[in-house]
C-alpha cells in the first residue's frame, strides 16, 4: 500500500484519520500503533514478524546498555548494532553477494552456489536505521530508554515513515511519542493536510508523468537511443526522483503533523546547490545527518588528518551508495558522489566561487545528472551505453515522440526545482511552507489544495503508471 493509490487514499487513510480522531489523546499512540501495523501487514504480510523480533531484541538490548556500564556496556552495544547489521545485510545483500560470488566461479571454471532468493521487507533500509538511532543514543546517553515498548515500536512502525522515510532519529521524536497533547492542535492538523496534497500533486502529476518517459528511454536499445534522447531521459529522471521522493517526504511529513508529531525536513531545493557538498546538505538530508552523526563521527570526522579525512568522506558515501540498493550502480554512485566531495574540499568549491552562482549551479546540476546515470542505470554495459549516447553525438534522426503534456510538465519540474534560487520563488516558498497562515491564506491555499487533490484522484484511477522507486531500497 502507498501514499497515492486509490486504496491509501481512499479506504486506508480516512478510516484510520476517524479512529485516531475519536480516540482519547491517551489512546492514540494505540490507534497509530494498530494502523502502522495494518499498514504495513497489508503489503508484506510475513516481513511482520521480522520487525517484531527486531523491534523486542533492541528494547530489551537499550535497556541492558543503559543499566549496564564499562566494557560490558560496550559489548551489548556491538552485539545490537551487529544484529541489526546482520538482519539488513542477510536481506537485502545476501542476493547480491552470491550472485557475483557465483559469476565469479563462473569466470573460474567452476560451479554454482546453490541459493533460493530471498525476499527484500519493505523499508528495511529505514527501518533499520531507526533502530541503530534508538541504540546508539542510548549508549551516548542522549536519551534514556524508553519505558513501554508499545511507544518504541510506534517509533519503529510508525506508517508515514516506514517505507519511505524521512530518517527520524530517536531523539528527534522520542519525548512527542511520550508527550502528545503538546504537538497536537488544530494549527498543525490544517497545515498538515496542506502539506500532504502538496506532496501527492507532486509525485502523481510530475514525477509520475516524467518517469514513464524516463523508464521508455531508459529502455531504449543502442540503435534507437540518440543523444537528445539520452539527455532529455536523465533530466526527465533527475526531475522524476526530486519530485517523488520529496513528495513522498512531503507527504509523510504531512501525515505525522496531522497527528501531531513535528518531523524534519527532508530536502531543501538540493537542485539550486552551488556544489556537491552543499547539495547533500539539502537533497536527503535526514540521511546526510544519520551518516553524518552515527558514522562520519564516529570515524573521527574532521578531527583527524586530511588523508584521513578524504577516507573518511568517501567511505561513509560508499556506504550510502551501497544503502540505496544491492547493486553496483548504486556503489559507482556512492563512490562518485565521496570523490566529488573529496574534490569540493581539495579544490573544487574554491575555484567555482570565482565562477559565479549561475555558472556554479548549472555545473552543479551537471554533475548531478551524471551521477542519476550511474543511479538509474541497471548494469554496467547499460551505464556505458548510455554515457555514450550523451557524449558521443550521433546522426540518427531524432523521433521525439513526446505528448505536449510531458513538456509541460517537464517545464513545470524544472521551473519549481530552481525557482528558490530567484528572490519571488524563495518568498513564495517561505509563505507557503513557513510562515503562519492567516484564515485568509489557508483559505485559498485550501481551495488549492482540495483542487489539487481532485486532479490527483483523477489521475490516479485514470492512470496505470504509479511507480515506488523505494521498493528497491
Amino acid at each position: 500500500m502507498v501514499f497515492s493509490s486509490s486504496l491509501f487514499l481512499l479506504y486506508f487513510l480516512p478510516v484510520f484519520l476517524l479512529l485516531y480522531f475519536l480516540a482519547d489523546i491517551k489512546y492514540k499512540n494505540y490507534v497509530a500503533l494498530g494502523g502502522s501495523v495494518v499498514f504495513y501487514i497489508w503489503g508484506a504480510p510475513l516481513f511482520i514478524f521480522v520487525i517484531f523480533g527486531s523491534i523486542l531484541a533492541d528494547f530489551l538490548f537499550a535497556n541492558y546498555i543503559h543499566h549496564a556500564k564499562g566494557l560490558k556496556r560496550k559489548l551489548l552495544l556491538v552485539a545490537a548494532i551487529s544484529l541489526n547489521i546482520g538482519i539488513l545485510m542477510y536481506f537485502k545483500y545476501a542476493n547480491f553477494f552470491v550472485e557475483n560470488f557465483n559469476q565469479m566461479l563462473g569466470s573460474l571454471g567452476g560451479g554454482e552456489v546453490s541459493w533460493t532468493k530471498i525476499a527484500l521487507p519493505i523499508g528495511i533500509s529505514f527501518f533499520t536505521f531507526h533502530e541503530m538511532s534508538y541504540i546508539i543514543d542510548v549508549y551516548r546517553g542522549v536519551k534514556p530508554p524508553m519505558t513501554k515498548i508499545g511507544n518504541y515500536a510506534l517509533y519503529i512502525l510508525f506508517f508515514p515513515q516506514l517505507i519511505a522515510g524521512p530518517i527520524i532519529r530517536f531523539n528527534e521524536i522520542s519525548d512527542q511519542i511520550e508527550e502528545r497533547s503538546y504537538q497536537y492542535t488544530i494549527d498543525n492538523q490544517l497545515l498538515g493536510f496542506v502539506r500532504f496534497i502538496i506532496g501527492l500533486a507532486k509525485k502523481v502529476l510530475i514525477a509520475n508523468v516524467l518517469g514513464a518517459e524516463a523508464d521508455r528511454i531508459f529502455a531504449m536499445g543502442a540503435d534507437d537511443l540518440t543523444t537528445p534522447l539520452a539527455w532529455v531521459g536523465i533530466l526527465a529522471y533527475a526531475f522524476q526522483i526530486y519530485f517523488d521522493f520529496s513528495g513522498y517526504s512531503d507527504m509523510a511529513i504531512g501525515l505525522a503533523r496531522v497527528m501531531g508529531f513535528i518531523f524534519p525536513e527532508n530536502f531543501n531545493n538540493p537542485y539550486i546547490s552551488q556544489n556537491i557538498t552543499e547539495f547533500w546538505r539539502r537533497w536527503h538530508m535526514s540521511l546526510s545527518r544519520w551518516m553524518r552523526d552515527y558514522l562520519y563521527f564516529s570515524l573521527g570526522g574532521n578531527r583527524v588528518s586530511k588523508a584521513r579525512m578524504y577516507f573518511n568522506l568517501g567511505f561513509v558515501f560508499l556506504i550510502s551508495g551501497f544503502w540505496h540498493g544491492a547493486a553496483w550502480n548504486f556503489v559507482f554512485w556512492g563512490a562518485y558522489h565521496g570523490i566529488l566531495l573529496v574534490a569540493d574540499r581539495l579544490f573544487l568549491i574554491k575555484l567555482l566561487k570565482k565562477t559565479g552562482r549561475i555558472f556554479s549551479i548549472a555545473f552543479t546540476f551537471f554533475l548531478t545528472l551524471i551521477g542519476w546515470v550511474l543511479f538509474r542505470g541497471e548494469t554496467v554495459d547499460h551505464i556505458s551505453l548510455y554515457f555514450k549516447r550523451m557524449f558521443v553525438f550521433t546522426n540518427n534522426p531524432v523521433e521525439w515522440g513526446f505528448h505536449t503534456d510531458f513538456w509541460a510538465i517537464l517545464a513545470i519540474g524544472a521551473l519549481f526545482s530552481f525557482m528558490a534560487a530567484t528572490k519571488w520563488g524563495d518568498k513564495l516558498q517561505i509563505a507557503v511552507f513557513e510562515q503562519a497562515y492567516s484564515l485568509k491564506r489557508l483559505a485559498w491555499l485550501g481551495s488549492i489544495t482540495v483542487i489539487l487533490f481532485i486532479i490527483c484522484m483523477g489521475s490516479i484511477t485514470s492512470s496505470g503508471f504509479n511507480p515506488f522507486i523505494y521498493f528497491r531500497f
